[in-house]
């Protein structure tokens, strides 16, 4: 299959609490995009590399709840400042869509909202870590505390998911107010069917998509 050009590269992240199907929906949209002609690279956070394979072991593993706020927020930019560098900048460089599992706004909830450190202090290290890369297109999948705790247990629990009430709340309002206030995020109801889901998902996808086409370029939609 040829590769389907593209103008640019296109950076899109997937966000919301544990439980939501936000990776569900990554994993059939880079399928869906693949099956197109376009050259995807997913990734994950914390991950994506090695090195932030290594560092998501300690951030997620349930043994290690003596982390601090301050200890866990420097690791999640450390890993992402891997990811960065040697994932994701190099494949838009090359005119690749990245999808990734999470990304700094996770870190402005779960640190900066849930765990209290403020929004002021994640967003300097993400001025550090980043370098001003932000995402083109964030999709946000909302869904009830309830719901999404019964999808997580189902799944087994990590370190993150082992967490109060009253922090899952924070987290997910921290995702609604960066919802209204983001122009890019787009809210998608996470609580629907898988195949209704992915219809909102490659709908906005499309208008993206259009976005990065050749100039005179019909489009391969």
């Amino acid at each position: 299959m040829s590769t389907t050009e593209t103008s640019r590269g296109l950076f899109i992240t997937f966000e919301g609490i544990d439980g939501s199907g936000k990776t569900t929906q990554l994993t059939r949209l880079a399928a869906r995009l693949r099956s197109r002609g376009y050259e995807v690279v997913e990734t994950v956070e914390p991950g994506g590399t090695r090195t932030g394979s290594m560092i998501r072991n300690i951030l997620l593993d349930p043994a290690h709840q003596e982390l601090s706020a301050t200890a866990e927020l420097l690791l999640y930019f450390a890993a992402r400042a891997q990811n960065v560098d040697e994932t994701i900048v190099p494949a838009l460089k090359r005119h690749a869509i990245v999808l990734s599992d999470r990304f700094t706004d996770s870190t402005l909830v779960y640190q900066g909202y849930g765990r209290g450190l403020g929004v002021e202090v994640v967003e300097t290290l993400d001025r550090i870590a980043c370098r001003g890369l932000k995402p083109d297109l964030t999709l946000y999948f909302d869904i009830d505390l309830a719901t999404a705790r019964l999808r997580a247990k189902a799944r087994g629990v990590e370190r993150m998911d082992d967490q109060p009430a009253d922090f899952r709340r924070r987290v997910r309002e921290g995702y609604l107010d960066l919802s209204r206030r983001e122009p890019r995020f787009r809210l998608i109801d996470g609580r629907n069917e898988i195949e209704r889901v992915g219809s909102e998902v490659w709908s906005e996808v499309q208008v993206a998509l259009e976005s990065i086409a050749p100039a005179g370029s019909p489009g391969h939609l």
